[in-house]
């Protein structure tokens, strides 16, 4: 595999990794380590449940929330926007905007009048925020569907910035596929009362894919774009299977580091400077990780640097470690039989059965021959899972040069992704 390793080679950038890595373990502050009252410290493949998930015990109070993504993103290029919060089951408040044009939106039609407007869900990946959405402007596919005539929703998914309202970190993917998914599906599916597009990205499509297979919301979908889809990640980039089998993740709740969060300033100083120091790009470090994706122009790429990366739990990368390293798309695994089955009733984590998803269901998989993290070889084995599914309801569109962030950030995703998703929307 091609990692684009230059200067100074795949040997150095692992150890510039693994410094980081242990810097952030460093930097972890007391205050971030979220108390059980049945155990005092998290288990070598897992953390802790809380006392009850329905009443977890917060973090202290987070500082107030920056201003709206309406406010600094959306409104000024003369579109309408409203923000929402959407408190799930166990306690987490979602933040979310909704989207329309107005006298300063290009065009309308395509998803229908304003009355009847089509709502679409963007659901982003993971260690970013709803913003990947409409970082290219007028080329980002929240204000091309907007200007299509559809009824834009953006989540921003638990822990990222607009969303850190009743704060704790004891949850991993799971709970956004039992608790986030369902919430934001029923609040959009009754504020519009019609079934929804959805379009996810990364782990965007990990939780749709999990949720669907366990018949969650789809009374309330009528299609869904999988993005650079993500359910089995074995043959992902070679530094982060190195990663997932060093059980870095682990060591970090180990160290009682709840939080993953590379952007705390102390952090984000350090990485800035070990790169001049040594002369590293720091880009070509995610390039390694999730593919060479070169179809960025400088502006959207001076915007994702200004809002991105986003915090994410610990517990939700210790998950995907142990899928890397069992090859499997199953539920989160506690680390012992005894912790299984008082979680699953059953000694290992239950699979997630792709073959459960409705056969009827409108699909739309869109994959890079350059993706890192959706790797091609990944990406055939969900394919084979959904064989039997209808073959009018199942579109592929395959973009040899794309990596993993082109879907969302490409220059010429209009072209290449949106305007053939927006076609498939109206088959729809």
């Amino acid at each position: 595999m091609d990692l684009h390793l230059r200067r100074g080679g795949g040997f150095l950038r692992w150890s510039v990794m693994m410094i980081v890595f242990m810097f952030i373990l460093a930097d972890n502050k007391p205050n971030k380590v979220v108390a059980s009252s049945r155990r005092t410290s998290f288990t070598l493949l897992g953390s802790a449940p809380s006392p009850s998930p329905h009443s977890p015990s917060p973090s202290p109070s987070p500082s107030p929330p920056p201003t709206g993504m309406c406010e600094s993103s959306v409104i000024i290029w003369g579109y309408q926007c409203q923000e929402f919060y959407v408190t799930t089951e166990d306690g987490y408040v979602i933040n979310m905007q909704r989207i329309s044009t107005s006298g300063g939106g290009r065009s309308s039609g395509g998803g229908g009048g304003k009355v009847n407007k089509q709502p679409v869900l963007l659901q982003h990946g993971i260690l970013v925020d709803g913003m990947i959405w409409l970082l290219s402007t007028h080329q980002s596919l929240g204000f091309i569907l907007a200007d299509s005539g559809f009824d834009v929703w953006i989540v921003n998914t638990r822990g990222t910035r607009y969303s850190r309202g009743h704060e704790y970190w004891n949850w991993s993917w799971d709970e956004l596929v039992q608790y986030d998914h369902p919430a934001i599906f029923e609040f959009v599916y009754n504020q519009t009362r019609q079934k929804l597009h959805y379009v996810g990205h990364s782990l965007g499509t990990t939780v749709a894919l999990a949720a669907f297979s366990e018949g969650k919301s789809v009374d309330k979908l009528r299609s869904a774009a999988l993005l650079s889809p993500v359910a089995y990640i074995s043959h992902i980039s070679q530094i982060a299977i190195i990663g997932a089998k060093s059980f870095l993740c682990e060591i970090a709740m180990v160290m009682g580091v709840v939080e993953f969060n590379l952007k705390e300033d102390d952090v984000a100083n350090f990485i800035n400077s070990l790169c001049v120091d040594l002369r590293l790009d720091c880009y070509e470090l995610i390039s390694e990780i999730s593919g060479n994706n070169y179809r960025f122009n400088d502006s959207t790429l001076d915007l994702f640097w200004k809002d991105e990366p986003q915090a994410t739990s610990t517990k939700t990368m210790v998950h995907l470690t142990q899928n890397v390293r069992d090859g499997t798309f199953s539920k989160f695994n506690y680390g012992s039989q005894e912790m299984n089955i008082e979680h699953y009733g059953q000694e290992k984590p239950p699979i997630y059965n792709l073959s459960n998803i409705p056969r009827n269901l409108p699909l739309f998989l869109g994959y890079g021959g350059q993706d890192n993290l959706a790797d091609l070889v990944d990406v055939k084995k969900l394919l084979e899972k959904l064989k039997l599914h209808k073959i009018e309801d199942l579109t592929t569109l395959f973009i040899n040069g794309y990596a993993h962030n082109d879907f969302p950030m490409g220059s010429n995703a209009k072209d290449k992704v949106y305007d053939p998703l927006i076609s498939f929307f109206g088959r729809h």
